[in-house]
């Protein structure tokens, strides 16, 4: 089974920067991403990034928030710049374990929460 350790959620004003980690157990760990998910929303998308290095982000964290991996070390990153009243949630490590043959599984983390205030 895969767990997901999550860090680095904290409280920080309008225009400040964090960095987010989530580091994996386990082995054949594909796509790693962020989701987040604010008091009475759908959860939603924050970026994402294949085993292979490609990457995608959700419209409203374009341009501000970047997302990356060390594989060797089941680690997704993800650094948040510029953050908007707006960005306020708890993030959620998301990823998916390699399956031969089969669709891959997929895990969740327990979430670390970002506070933005002016």
């Amino acid at each position: 089974q895969v767990q997901l350790v999550e860090s680095g959620g904290g409280l920080v004003q309008v225009g400040g920067s964090l960095r987010l980690s989530c580091t994996a157990s386990g082995g054949n760990i594909g796509t790693m991403a962020w989701y987040r998910q604010a008091p009475g929303n759908q959860r939603e998308l924050a970026a994402a990034i294949t085993s292979g290095g490609a990457t995608n982000y959700g419209e409203s964290v374009k341009g501000r928030f970047t997302v990356s991996r060390d594989s060797a070390k089941n680690t997704v990153y993800l650094q948040m710049n510029n953050l908007k009243l707006e960005d306020t949630a708890v993030y959620y490590c998301f990823v998916t374990r390699i399956q031969l043959g089969r669709r891959p599984s997929e895990y969740w983390g327990q979430g670390t929460k970002v506070t933005v205030s002016s």
